[in-house]
């Protein structure tokens, strides 16, 4: 019987060294635990996505090198890794089935996936031909991540008598992205009449995080074992011998959340080199579950807090920053922004002599602010996480050069109701650190006296169906409308969403949570003169 190792990484783009060296501790770690087989995720040896790095040809040819090398160190077990290869004039998205320190074959992927965030097509020539192999009297078939959601890849599977198929992936994280994918797998394997070896990435990359969750799928359409959520994992299961899982494991909406923004903030802040993070703290909900997640991904002695008052704080947000620095046990400062404010209101006086205090002097106080956290920043070495919410984002609720700065935006993804209900998720894991006062208090900017969102926003109940309609599922005003919303509320975000474009252009990433996030997934041109 067959022993399978589903060797589930977190692979880094482009660090083609450090990648080999996983992938070959993890065939000596599969092998040490008696496997006949790794499967290894898509394009593991480079990294998924890498985008333009793949109009570099050193880059390619490094990464054929890097597969070659893997080769030799790989005995007495078959591992299939995925990498970039290259016929000497177009590139593949391709795996190497290695035996015996040999390449005995590459498989290159056959349907390659251009939607979403999914641009394959710009880089790959796609393969024009199924593999199908044996090892130890078992026959086989490799496929790469879309070619098993493919109909028409799946029905030429059928009648094959194979023992198994492999595939590997790199699919991206969205919310309930997990029942989908068992789906698609579940048909499959019925309709091949044969088991699935599915491994998945798991990781973080840029606003994209892998959630691993591989998984070996029966030739009945059953579960039988799956890896972990969200970190690494060599799983290594005799696939005639295990027990059935429960079928369709029901993962809370709060619980992926979680852990799509931790491993993808840590991922960015590791990867990408940075010690620390720093967060402006206002004592409101957003900045609250920032600053408590962040002390939960990175640590508390990895974040540093900033309160930075002005004329219009009230007693009560001004209390709550900093309690919830001090329940998180984290290093803060307190920088009161009045002075300077003061500042900028004389130095502009002559300028703006005979007109009414409007937006300019709240945008003014959000801009002070974006300017000291930078400060900051340049001065201790931390990247700033951005606190804003995709209602705020989406209807341009916020400052350019303001509140709109930082490195990462964690909470890019999340409508403000989301918000809310993930800090009340990490008050349930972190002991408590955001104050209830927080959660109950109506949502302020604080920039004018007795200011409140809904002062400009429809209120978030309306907003944030409004949004998800709107900007993730595309409807009309006649849609809408359709659903129950009144006409006013609907012009009105839809006007906002519209014209705010060319901000969110200037937005930092961050992570995506819904099949719809802003980025590469809703790509819309800022010029533009269409009002449906």
């Amino acid at each position: 019987m067959l022993k399978v190792a589903l060797a589930q990484i977190n692979p880094c783009v482009g660090d083609l060294k450090g990648n080999s060296a996983m992938i070959i501790a993890n065939i000596a770690g599969a092998g040490a635990k008696g496997s006949d087989i790794v499967i290894f995720p898509e394009l593991a040896v480079c990294g998924y996505p890498p985008e333009d790095l793949l109009m570099k040809r050193h880059f390619i040819k490094k990464n054929i090198e890097c597969i070659k090398k893997i080769a030799v160190a790989c005995r007495d077990i078959l591992a299939f890794v995925g990498f970039v290869d290259c016929d000497g004039k177009n590139i593949y998205n391709a795996c190497a089935v290695i035996a015996d320190k040999k390449i005995i074959k590459i498989y290159r992927k056959i349907n390659l996936p251009n939607y979403g965030v999914f641009d394959e097509k710009r880089y790959f020539v796609p393969g024009d031909e199924m593999f199908f192999g044996t090892y130890k009297g078992k026959k086989y078939t490799v496929s790469i991540c879309e070619d098993i959601w493919s109909e028409s890849f799946v029905n030429r599977l059928k009648g094959q008598k194979l023992d198994f198929v492999v595939n590997l992936s790199a699919s991206p994280f969205h919310l309930d992205k997990l029942k989908l994918r068992e789906k698609v797998l579940r048909s499959a394997a019925v309709k091949a009449a044969a088991p699935i070896f599915y491994t998945n990435l798991v990781g973080g990359q840029d606003e994209l995080v892998f959630d691993g969750a591989s998984m070996i799928i029966s030739a009945k359409g059953k579960v039988l074992a799956r890896a972990a959520g969200f970190k690494n994992d060599l799983l290594a299961i005799d696939c005639h011998a295990v027990p059935l899982l429960p079928q369709n494991a029901v993962i809370s909406h709060d619980e992926q959340i979680f852990g799509a923004l931790s491993l993808g903030l840590r991922d960015y802040i590791d990867k990408n080199g940075f010690k620390k993070v720093l967060v402006g703290v206002s004592g409101g909900i957003d900045s609250a579950a920032v600053v408590a997640l962040a002390v939960k991904a990175l640590g508390r002695e990895r974040v540093l807090g900033v309160m930075l008052p002005s004329r219009f704080t009230s007693v009560g947000t001004a209390f709550d920053g900093e309690a919830i620095c001090r329940n998180l046990g984290i290093k803060y400062h307190t920088i009161s922004i009045e002075d300077i404010f003061k500042t900028f209101l004389k130095t502009l006086a002559p300028v703006f002599a005979g007109l009414k205090p409007d937006i300019t002097e709240e945008n003014l106080q959000a801009r002070i602010r974006g300017a000291l956290l930078m400060a900051l920043s340049n001065k201790f070495g931390a990247l700033v996480l951005n606190t804003g919410n995709k209602s705020e984002v989406s209807c341009g609720y916020c400052t350019l050069y303001g509140d709109m700065i930082g490195g990462f935006a964690v909470l890019k993804d999340l409508t403000k109701d989301m918000v809310y209900s993930l800090a009340r998720y990490l008050n349930a894991v972190m002991n408590d650190p955001i104050p209830l006062s927080v959660i109950r208090r109506a949502p302020s900017a604080e920039l004018k006296d007795n200011q409140k969102d809904s002062d400009s926003l429809p209120e978030y109940k309306i907003l944030d169906p409004l949004v998800r309609m709107y900007v993730e599922k595309d409807y009309s005003l006649e849609e809408m409308a359709k659903a129950g919303y009144d006409r006013d509320s609907i012009k009105k975000v839809i006007a906002l969403v519209d014209f705010s474009e060319y901000k969110r252009r200037q937005a930092p990433m961050g992570v995506k949570i819904t099949a719809r996030a802003f980025g590469k997934d809703r790509r819309m041109p800022v010029t533009n003169k269409f009002k449906g």
